[in-house]
């Protein structure tokens, strides 16, 4: 059961990881364009960020957090039987 916790954990928070990686990737792309004066979807991006990539990166900081305990306290307490 905790094996396959920590596989579906995982998956999650790989998926996670991509679409902060694809947030910053456009937030940096709209910043550039933006100072260039091209309009790259920077106000898109901006309201999107409350909806999406603000819990997309609480999920991905809480998933590791969980994870990380999870396996302490499996190492800790399960390795001794």
């Amino acid at each position: 059961m905790k094996d396959k916790l920590l596989n579906w954990l995982n998956l999650v928070l790989v998926a996670d990881v991509f679409l902060v990686l694809f947030g910053f990737g456009w937030l940096a792309i709209a910043a550039i364009g933006n100072a260039a004066g091209i309009n790259l979807g920077l106000d898109l991006w901006h309201k999107l960020w409350q909806p999406v990539f603000n819990p997309a990166i609480g999920i991905l900081m809480g998933g590791a957090i969980l994870s990380g305990i999870i396996s302490w306290v499996s190492r800790k307490f399960l390795s001794n039987q």
